[in-house]
């Protein structure tokens, strides 16, 4: 069951994120020693994609099936008893339609939401459409709310009938459901019926029909998304990542002359608007108009729907069309962003299907709130769920790859940002994930620099935070020997490098989410030593320019602040040689070394990166040109 399970998930046309159910008919033995008829079937939380067995509770069959007789129940009291219907309590809570499962006398059944199926049904003709490709063996059943009314829907449907005639079950605007005696031929069924259906768009020049166009990026257009992003994030009262996509596909999509219209008229299917809400904000000439306009909408959309006791949810879009550019995605994080990205992905391409067949054409817009709004859905909402504190904010790190700012990279990621990470070594590219944007970049060549913001903006929507760190203490020079390249190489890295990040990165924070700045200066700025004029002389030039920063960014609201590390050993720099040696030279042992300042502890980057998530975050709101030493208590600096 696993194994086809995860055949069917992993094919993002046949189910996206969660979507989709499976399930198996067996017996389980319970603690009496007796055989319980028993339904395995994919629980909450669980993706086809990476199911394993876990992933499908066993609940009693003879229960659920007793269910379905019933004449009448509300979802609230269905989700009760599909977790009595439990034989292990700690099991996940049971699919919604876990009862439909049951009442299908099959071993095996599967339930998918193919593109291809649900794209013809979501036309004027749709179920005429469907029944001239399926013909008499695959049973036709109009749109109906999952869950218990669902189940009695094909429990009424199916009452008289022989289950032996027929191949699948096809719910309008939902779904395709294939089942039988073993896993080989559910599973075949159901690749079947998608094939048919995708020969059905193939026959009628649908997959021909899809716009593709190549867009050239325009300067300031990583601006405009970060002013997006920070409005939407105002509507959702909360912070929002954005990601843009701009690929030939979703660049030819809105470009469509009809976008504006086709883009409004509902989701593909009503699931989706647990993760995209009912259409899609249309942006044009960089105006934020297009976002308010939605908000407006989406508020008009459930004052005309609403019932007693329910909860608005927040009026901001999820998924916006910015015309002849792409699309835009919006999520609370990394992963729901992915998520809703690649629906509107599978939405566009569905809807220019459908128009090619006549015509797009969703479900009413009463059946999509009941969807959005079912009762399970709303009770969640009472449910005060804990978030990560920086969930939804966007960090900036250089250096991310090593030392302190790979500290300071795990420590933000741990806290839930989402973060564009830095670094000249191309190990910064083991960072990369669906929650880090790392390019391999020198920062001392703004151009690279540039486009790396660039890039990272367009993964994620803006920058709030920036952790300048990237540098290097060169070879100790007394200032006789100085030699003119030297000097100008650490002016050109530990200084004039940050100081062209700041200016690029401004824009950004000044349209950022509680935006915070962290320059990584050093001990040298408050008590330098003999031997390193060129890495103090930058060094104090970087903090000078911080506290200006603080000066003029403050009207902004953004907080910059300078942290004075020092001796740092857990860091590539300090080799078990160099350590030995700087030990032998003051008469002491390695640990009395690394342990030699007030407090008599060993300072690591994780305390570095400490400081880093206390000032960015929300400790620290009216602290602003700060210079905090990170040293233990160097007795010069004190």
């Amino acid at each position: 069951r696993v194994y086809s399970s995860r055949l069917l998930g992993r094919d993002d046309s046949l189910v996206l994120h969660g979507g989709g159910n499976t399930s198996l008919k067996g017996t389980s033995v319970n603690i009496f020693g007796d055989s319980v008829p028993t339904l395995f079937v994919k629980g909450s939380g669980w993706d086809l994609k990476t199911i394993e067995a876990p992933g499908l509770p066993a609940t009693c069959l003879n229960t659920l099936q007793r269910l379905a007789a019933l004449e009448s129940m509300t979802d609230t009291e269905m989700a009760r008893e599909l977790k009595l219907a439990l034989l292990d309590p700690a099991s996940p809570s049971p699919s919604v339609e876990a009862i439909l499962h049951a009442i299908i006398p099959f071993k095996y059944v599967d339930h998918t939401h193919a593109d291809a199926v649900v794209a013809i049904s979501n036309t004027a003709d749709g179920r005429a459409r469907l029944e001239s490709v399926y013909g008499e063996d695959v049973l036709v059943l109009p749109y109906i709310m999952p869950g218990f009314i669902l189940a009695r829907q094909v429990f009424e449907a199916t009452r008289d009938i022989d289950w032996s005639k027929l191949r699948g079950i096809i719910l309008e605007h939902h779904g395709v459901f294939s089942f039988a005696d073993d896993a080989r031929s559910s599973y075949e069924t159901m690749i079947e019926l998608v094939d048919a259906a995708e020969s059905y768009l193939q026959q009628e020049d649908a997959p021909a029909q899809v716009q593709m166009k190549s867009v050239q990026a325009a300067e300031g257009d990583s601006q405009y998304l970060a002013a997006v992003r920070a409005r939407v994030s105002e509507l959702a009262g909360r912070p929002m990542l954005a990601q843009l996509a701009a690929d030939d596909f979703r660049a030819g999509y809105a470009s469509r002359p009809d976008i504006s219209e086709i883009a409004v008229r509902g989701p593909v299917t009503p699931d989706h608007t647990l993760h995209t809400k009912r259409i899609a904000a249309i942006l044009e000439e960089d105006s934020l108009a297009g976002i308010d306009a939605f908000a407006d909408d989406y508020r008009g959309y459930f004052e005309r729907h609403q019932k007693e006791d329910m909860q608005c949810l927040d009026p901001a879009p999820r998924v916006a069309v910015w015309k002849d550019r792409g699309l835009i995605a919006f999520g609370p994080n990394a992963k729901r962003l992915g998520i809703v990205a690649d629906i509107a992905e599978h939405t566009a391409r569905c809807i220019q299907w459908a128009q090619a067949l006549g015509g797009w054409q969703a479900l009413p817009e009463q059946d999509i709130f009941e969807l959005e709004y079912w009762e399970l859905e709303q009770a969640k909402l009472k449910k005060t769920a804990a978030i990560a504190p920086f969930e939804g904010r966007v960090a900036l790190v250089t250096g991310a790859a090593s030392g302190i700012g790979r500290a300071c990279f795990d420590a933000l990621k741990a806290e839930g940002c989402a973060i564009i990470a830095l670094d000249l070594s191309a190990t910064v590219n083991e960072l990369d994930s669906i929650d880090c944007c790392a390019v391999q970049c020198d920062v001392t060549d703004s151009s690279a620099v540039r486009a790396a913001i660039e890039e990272g903006v367009s993964c994620f929507g803006g920058i709030d935070i920036l952790v300048s760190n990237a540098g290097n203490f060169p070879a100790s020079t007394r200032i006789a020997d100085l030699d003119e390249d030297a000097l100008s190489a650490s002016m050109e890295l530990n200084f004039k490098s940050h100081a062209s990040l700041l200016r690029l990165c401004t824009p950004y924070l000044n349209l950022g989410i509680n935006a915070a700045v962290v320059l990584m200066a050093s001990k040298n700025v408050p008590a330098p030593g003999p031997g390193a004029a060129a890495y103090s002389a930058a060094k104090a030039a970087l903090n000078q320019l911080g506290r200006v920063a603080a000066l003029e960014m403050g009207s902004a609201g953004v907080r910059v602040n300078m942290l004075h590390p020092n001796a740092v050993y857990d860091t590539g720099v300090w080799t078990e040689e160099v350590l030995q040696a700087r030990a032998d030279s003051y008469g002491l042992t390695v640990e009395e070394y690394k342990t030699n300042n007030a407090l008599g502890m060993e300072v690591r980057a994780a305390d570095v990166a400490s400081a880093i998530v206390a000032l960015t975050g929300t400790d620290f709101p009216a602290t602003t040109g700060a210079q905090i030493p990170i040293d233990g208590g160097n007795d010069r600096v004190i």
